[in-house]
């Protein structure tokens, strides 16, 4: 779960529908909001902020102010760590600084293939005997 903020430069309410339009449809949106009086997006979820912008640049101005982990609630803890619990706390902290890169589906596209190309259909091919300038050795 990430969070982005992006900054908008709109100058009416059509426009920043369309941006609603637009960043609803990006996959992996679970939220999102607009502060009018800044003209500030918020986006959580999991989507790439560079993906964001390039479909929000044909609208309106954007820039990315900043992009970090959405906030987790807190939970209550009743209960003391033990050893082993420090341990595995540790080990998930540094997984969790370190988070595993997200895959898209459409990241590594094939290209296109090569298709021959086709013989125009102006070309006619002589025979030898149609041919006056032909040489045959017989």
């Amino acid at each position: 779960m990430m969070k982005v903020v992006l900054k908008l430069e709109y100058l009416d309410d059509k426009v920043k529908q369309k941006v609603m339009k637009k960043v609803s449809v990006v996959e992996g949106v679970d939220s999102m909001s607009i502060d009018t009086k800044d003209k500030k997006l918020t986006v959580t979820g999991n989507v790439d902020p560079v993906v964001l912008v390039s479909k929000l640049k044909k609208l309106c101005h954007t820039e990315i102010l900043s992009v970090g982990p959405a906030k987790e609630p807190e939970k209550k803890k009743d209960e003391p760590k033990k050893e082993d619990d420090k341990k595995k706390a540790a080990a998930t902290a540094a997984i969790k600084a370190y988070p595993a890169p997200v895959l898209y589906q459409y990241q590594y596209q094939q290209p296109y293939p090569h298709y021959p190309t086709p013989v125009p259909a102006y070309q006619h091919y002589y025979s030898v005997e149609e041919d006056p300038n032909s040489c045959v050795i017989c």
